[in-house]
């Protein structure tokens, strides 16, 4: 989808779709009012009659519209004026998306960018669009032998702003959304595709195609003998029983200062979890595919970052690796040595993420990196914490957690806060190892936050637990491209502090 910004009358727009919000009780927008106008008051006479309200999630398609150039008309329902926040913003968008894709319209223009947000302006709003619009236009077809049924799809998206002196904040705002949207859908992609054929060695040969597309990144793949030289025990106990070798992908993206310390981000690559010989049940098993979600966000924000060339150092850090109940699977009470020197009982092989993620955040030090975020599939006990709506977080450096909560409002990609006490840490006591990887069933997203915290102690590190976001389940199940939205949206932030 093309994507434009513009200034201009409403009425002078020669488009297949124009766009204006209508606000309760039947009031009309600016944009709306001079249609409204220009046509003799033919939309004024259409809300007298009860047609809509403004309601959110209301919208009315009008054909031939006195006095504009337009084919059609649409009036989208905006809701109250003061209660119009940033969800309402993106729930209006999405609204009128997917209006606009049954109207058969190829292209539309819209002037929803006029609704007063408060605290937002139209770099936000621009922005916002753009992601809403390109999020619900996805579509993953890759195994689909047969072409989607024959329907037209918008192709051009135009937003108008007030004045020729807004162009530049608006054109600035598509191509940011549009480098966001893009690394989103990477992240999607990589994560719909199944096991068989999202490997470990698949996903390395993704991220050095991306170093391929954009210069500015540069990769590495340490295989299983570099590994075993390293002492990465934790993430080879996890790796022996599948067919598939693991990987550990590092990637490199400066464009900071020359001996600026880094980002370092940290993500989860578990291609296929069955849950080792911890087994999990077979319903919905097919979903651990999503396990990798985390390594899918790092590589998405990677792209998104070198499309918008950021001023800044960042360094993904991504353990790959399958876990499967082979032969020589880890068993229930086996005993590994970490990177870091740290022992750990294994009570439960399907708590298998952190036996990865803690070595790879050792990994990490080499780096110097000012800040370190993993990003994970980790827990179910996150989903019955939050659900869908928010990841988890859990930060031993409170700027960070900070930081991070920002700007997960401002993308909308939101996180919320738990506690990384040290009365916690008790749960993961073992009589054998210095740790176990488990700590009961109480509290189980914060202990295995805890369990990850005691190899972050030389850093300032957070831990995103995205097991209820990276993806949906049901009839329309997919991943959510989460959290590459709040990540950019992160590292946008440091770069306008800088």
């Amino acid at each position: 989808m093309e994507f434009i910004i513009k200034s201009g009358n409403p009425e002078k727009q020669r488009t297949g779709c124009l766009v204006v919000g209508i606000t309760e009780p039947r009031r009309l927008t600016p944009a709306a009012a001079e249609i409204d106008q220009a046509a003799d008051r033919h939309i004024s006479r259409i809300l007298r009659k009860g047609d809509i309200s403004g309601k959110p999630g209301q919208s009315l398609l009008l054909h031939n519209v006195p006095g504009t150039l337009a084919d059609r008309v649409l009036l989208i329902g905006c809701g109250k004026e003061r209660d119009l926040d940033d969800r309402q913003y993106r729930t209006i968008i999405g609204n009128a998306m997917n209006q606009l894709g049954q109207t058969g319209s190829i292209e539309a223009v819209s002037y929803l960018t006029e609704l007063n947000v408060k605290g937002r302006d139209y770099y936000w709003k621009v922005r916002q669009a753009v992601e809403v619009a390109a999020a619900q236009a996805y579509e993953f077809r890759e195994f689909k032998s047969k072409p989607a049924k024959d329907r037209k799809h918008l192709r051009r998206f135009t937003q108008m702003v007030a004045s020729r002196r807004d162009l530049p904040l608006g054109m600035q705002a598509v191509a940011d959304g549009k480098a966001i949207a893009n690394g989103i859908r990477l992240t999607r992609d990589l994560a719909n595709r199944p096991a068989n054929i999202c490997t470990p060695s698949y996903l390395a040969a993704q991220a050095q195609h991306l170093a391929k597309t954009h210069p500015a990144i540069k990769v590495t793949v340490l295989e299983e003998d570099a590994l075993k030289k390293l002492k990465m025990h934790s993430l080879l106990s996890v790796a022996q029983g599948s067919a598939q070798p693991p990987r550990l992908i590092t990637l490199e993206y400066r464009r900071g200062e020359r001996n600026g310390r880094p980002v370092a981000l940290v993500g989860k690559g578990i291609t296929f979890d069955t849950g080792g010989i911890s087994l999990k049940p077979a319903a919905n098993m097919d979903e651990m595919k999503y396990d990798m979600c985390g390594a899918a966000s790092v590589l998405g924000v990677f792209a998104a970052a070198a499309e918008m060339k950021l001023p800044i150092n960042l360094v993904g850090v991504i353990p790959a690796t399958e876990n499967m109940p082979g032969s020589k699977a880890t068993r229930p009470g086996d005993i590994y040595t970490s990177m870091s020197g740290q022992t750990i009982e294994v009570l439960n092989t399907d708590a298998e993420g952190r036996l990865i993620l803690c070595d790879a955040l050792t990994y990490s030090e080499r780096y110097n990196p000012e800040v370190v975020i993993d990003i994970a599939t980790l827990t179910g006990a996150c989903v019955i914490a939050l659900g869908k709506y928010a990841s988890g977080l859990l930060a031993n450096h409170n700027p960070l957690a900070k930081d991070l909560l920002s700007a997960g409002e401002t993308s909308g990609d939101r996180a919320w806060q738990l506690p990384l006490w040290e009365e916690y840490q008790k749960a993961l006591d073992s009589p054998f190892a210095d740790m176990a990887n488990v700590g009961g069933r109480d509290a189980g997203t914060i202990t295995a936050a805890c369990f990850l915290s005691r190899f972050a102690k030389k850093l300032h590190w957070a831990h995103l637990d995205i097991a209820g976001t990276a993806w949906i389940s049901g009839d329309k199940k997919g991943a959510t491209g989460r959290p590459v939205a709040l990540l950019t949206q992160y590292l946008l932030d440091r770069c306008r502090k800088d």
